[in-house]
């Protein structure tokens, strides 16, 4: 039995996708009845919740390789709380999603300094494992679809600062093979990124092309970051992120790591392939 965490979230329910129907998995949702819409399939889908210990241990009965992700940096106990349920449950092995920011030196935000605990937790756990540490989403560039659809705009900082942003499906099949096939895998962390540093004015110049209709871009100020930020997550976090997004531009998020193509025996997805699959978000046909 394979488990997932964070199964309705963006990497989470492309892996629950990607395992045959005679792979045994089981995610572990806070709301189920969400989880199956989502992602369909086979999976035995169970509720429970990372404050909750005792639904944890449920739900690693019989557990032979998890994915973890976690997703408040306000708190270390929930990986705490996984790591106790997985080692009194004898799960064999863990594949944690984090992020590559935790190799740069003058990386010091409340996030990366998280995901640097949530690491060192893991290592220390005595559990066998592998760290998945990716790049920023191109998903994330979701963000402008409401604005492209309406006005044709894009408002964002750092238009000319490259970022070796990667496809989520690429993390999602090299989650699988971490999962399915630890060998050679333990103790290993992975850097993962897309096949270029790609800066966002040419992302909306790809996605200008692909939609047949100008786009226009407007550079944000860091004050109007920060306070867009601020507009959906708390303080701490919000003023975190803003300080990651400073940080890369002096282009240090623009270095491609070959890890994608090892893992997989093929090239990371680029920009304008993610982008031509989920055109009908940015107003587009659907994908075929």
């Amino acid at each position: 039995m394979i488990l997932l965490t964070g199964a309705t979230g963006t990497v989470g329910r492309l892996v629950a996708r990607r395992f045959p129907a005679a792979e045994p998995v089981r995610l572990l949702v806070r709301d189920p009845a969400r989880a199956a819409a989502l992602v369909g399939g086979h999976a035995e889908v169970v509720g429970g919740d990372f404050e909750d210990p005792a639904s944890l241990r449920r739900a690693l009965a019989g557990v032979r390789s998890a994915l973890l992700v976690t997703t408040n940096p306000l708190t270390h106990t929930h990986d705490e709380n996984f790591l106790t349920a997985a080692r009194a449950a004898g799960v064999g092995h863990i594949v944690k999603l984090t992020t590559l920011s935790v190799t740069e030196p003058d990386a010091a935000d409340l996030v990366t300094e998280w995901q640097r605990e949530n690491e060192r937790l893991l290592r220390a756990s005595g559990l066998s494992w592998t760290l998945l540490r990716p790049r920023a989403f191109m998903s994330n560039t979701l963000g402008w679809a409401g604005s492209i659809r309406a006005e044709g705009v894009v408002r964002s900082a750092g238009g000319t600062v490259p970022t070796a942003a990667i496809d989520p499906q690429d993390i999602a099949d090299v989650a699988v093979r971490a999962l399915t096939d630890p060998e050679g895998r333990t103790g290993r962390a992975y850097a993962l990124t897309g096949p270029v540093g790609v800066t966002p004015l040419r992302q909306v110049e790809i996605l200008g092309e692909l939609l047949h209709r100008p786009l226009k871009f407007v550079e944000l100020t860091e004050d109007q970051v920060l306070g867009g930020l601020l507009a959906r997550y708390p303080e701490p976090v919000a003023r975190a992120l803003a300080e990651s997004a400073g940080r890369g531009r002096h282009g240090s998020k623009a270095q491609v790591e070959p890890s994608v193509t090892e893992l997989l025996g093929r090239p990371a997805r680029g920009y304008r392939e993610w982008a031509a699959e989920h055109l009908a978000e940015f107003g587009g046909p659907a994908a075929r």
